[in-house]
């Protein structure tokens, strides 16, 4: 134990920086995606609460098929960050194409469901005639990014790998750049011009109509494919990526890696689908709790959500540095930096309950005015800083673990802790209480779900964490190869 803890030490203080060096441009790129989804809900909510309304229930259709489409191609990543820790840079080429092919296959998919299958789901939702419509065209023109946006994660999921994580930074900034003017211009048409900058607007702007939740769609498929524009250009004539001449000799679909990256990739996809929708359940079920209660947990998970962008950004980051050093044929190290990866996750995770527990008051204030909204946000924040441990343990274990290509046991553990025990206890302790014991709990009640599922996780992904990593350090097993 003491030699371990030794090397571990040793091994954090030289990899430690090079860590926060490649997650903190992929904490910037989330938070430069996050903001057009915030941009998107302030500009609609100022036209009307119906644009408002379309443009949320859309997005609770159009974001998760998003995601699944991200985590699969994240299958990429260990794949890329292996091959060039082995000096295997010649069959990063092909493989990359074959992501390419999934991703405009997963686009197009996408897009066709997008196309024809909302408005049953929509009336099965109940959703009222109006915003129903008005969300249907959203998505119309949302569906055709989808191609766009799933090209741009394949070629991020390469360039991570490559431990370039800050093309995805200033494109993704790009992106936000094109979409908050194209959504002020095509939600508010020609009378948003004019009220901005006056009757000098030319009268051709001034003739461009108001398209409210449309015009929000049409600028989001926009700055999507200026996004996967951008980085197809960046990977083309950028230097940075060496002899991988990404761009020469197209590949054609081969099935063998097609089939290796699906298997890596889809429990990915599969595992962020079910944390997307156990979210999206708990909120459904926290509607009917009354208006200060939704509103309370709306701001207190929002608040947490960016707080968790690092956490999130550093288990991306670690799943590159695991699989380059395993591609280096150093299993030792690959271990060590693994863990060293969840005591620095660990630190983050104190330094946001931290942040959560000193800024709580007055980041609460700019969300709301509603002093009972308030208070029932503070007691939520107070369960937050406990939950921001569990969650960013979590999500490290399952990138180091991504780094070894186990992604199919963090699918089963994702699916056990975040259903059963997080949704299912949750909803249990808030509609029923405990036994007699204790009386239905409420908000609190799912919240506190939430946290047992996470900290569920946690523990089951740090013991298969030191089980595999353990194993293929003496040569038990042998990670997966192309």
């Amino acid at each position: 134990m003491a030699s371990f803890s030794s090397r571990l030490l040793a091994i954090s203080r030289k990899e430690t920086r090079p860590l926060l060096r490649l997650a903190l441009p992929i904490c910037g790129a989330q938070l430069a995606q996050a903001g057009m989804s915030v941009a998107d809900v302030m500009m609609t909510g100022r036209l009307s609460a119906t644009d408002l309304a379309a443009v949320s229930v859309g997005s609770s259709l159009w974001m998760p098929l998003m995601l699944f489409m991200t985590g699969t191609l994240m299958g990429l990543t260990p794949i890329v960050a292996q091959l060039l820790g082995g000096r295997r840079t010649t069959e990063i080429r092909p493989s990359v194409h074959q992501a390419l092919w999934i991703a405009l296959a997963l686009g197009v998919a996408a897009a066709v469901m997008l196309w024809s299958a909302v408005m049953p789901v929509f009336r099965l939702m109940a959703v009222p005639e109006e915003v129903a419509t008005r969300a249907a065209g959203y998505l119309a023109a949302v569906a055709f990014g989808m191609p766009g946006v799933a090209l741009f994660q394949a070629l991020r999921a390469f360039s991570d790998g490559m431990n370039h994580t800050r093309p995805s930074l200033w494109i993704s900034l790009i992106g936000l750049g094109v979409n908050i003017p194209s959504n002020f211009l095509l939600i508010y048409g020609g009378e948003g011009l004019t009220g901005l900058f006056g009757e000098g607007v030319p009268d051709i702007l001034q003739g461009i109509p108001a398209l409210g939740a449309l015009g929000c769609g049409i600028a989001t498929a926009l700055s999507m494919w200026v996004m996967c524009l951008a980085m197809i250009a960046y990977t083309r004539r950028s230097q940075a990526y060496g002899d991988v001449a990404l761009w020469h000799s197209p590949t054609a679909p081969r099935w063998p890696l097609i089939l290796e990256l699906l298997y890596v990739g889809v429990p990915i996809g599969v595992a962020i689908f079910v944390e997307v929708t156990l979210f999206t359940l708990i909120a459904l079920f926290i509607a009917s709790l009354g208006e200060v209660t939704v509103a309370a947990h709306q701001v207190a998970l929002n608040y947490t959500s960016i707080l968790f962008m690092l956490p999130l950004s550093l288990g991306m980051a670690l799943t590159v540095r695991v699989g380059n050093t395993l591609g280096q044929g150093r299993l030792g190290d690959a271990r060590l930096l693994a863990w060293n990866g969840i005591l620095v996750a660990l630190a983050v995770a104190g330094l946001n309950s931290l942040l959560l527990w000193i800024t709580a008051e007055p980041v609460i204030g700019l969300y709301t005015h509603d002093r009972e909204v308030q208070n029932l946000t503070l007691t939520l924040v107070g369960l937050a800083m406990i939950f921001q441990v569990s969650d960013s343990l979590q999500v490290n274990l399952a990138g180091a673990l991504r780094g070894y290509k186990d992604t199919r046991i963090i699918m089963l553990i994702t699916v056990l802790s975040y259903w059963l025990v997080g949704l299912g206890g949750g909803h249990w302790l808030g509609a029923q209480g405990l036994f007699g014991w204790i009386d239905p709990m409420g908000v609190h009640g799912y919240w506190i779900g939430l946290i047992g599922g996470l900290t569920i996780a946690a523990l089951l992904l740090g013991e298969r964490l030191r089980r595999i990593s353990k194993a293929t350090t003496h040569g038990q097993i042998e990670i997966p190869a192309e």
